[in-house]
């Protein structure tokens, strides 16, 4: 049974930072591409960032570029979103997914976590 279970929410003034883990379980997580999305109350669901298995090709929306860092430790089956410099705007539960190498759709979904950045 896979598992993905995201921690590190909370609550934060703007322009601080948080670091949001995800630890997956059941499945072989060298061969998962992870992301992690964000759905703030009343809009979509978005993407925010994603790492290809090896750790080495990284992906970010345009809104978040130079202040999320998407990371992973494949030995500790774990990827992390540093966020810095959080904005109001910022606020959502985060979720992190898991892309089969082979497939095009996150098949593989944690629970979420709520961020919430003050103003």
């Amino acid at each position: 049974q896979v598992q993905l279970v995201e921690s590190g929410g909370g609550l934060v003034q703007a322009g601080g930072s948080l670091r949001l883990s995800c630890a997956a379980s059941g499945l072989t997580f060298s061969r998962y591409v992870m992301g992690w999305f964000r759905q703030a109350p009343g809009k979509e669901r978005e993407y925010i960032a994603a790492v290809t298995w090896s750790g080495g090709t990284t992906y970010y929306r345009n809104s978040v570029k130079g202040r999320f860092t998407i990371s992973r430790d494949n030995a500790k089956n774990t990827v992390y979103l540093q966020m810095s410099s959080l904005k109001p705007e910022d606020t959502a539960v985060y979720y992190c997914a898991a892309r089969n190498v082979d497939r095009n759709d996150y098949g593989y979904w944690g629970q979420g976590t709520q961020v919430t950045v003050s103003s």
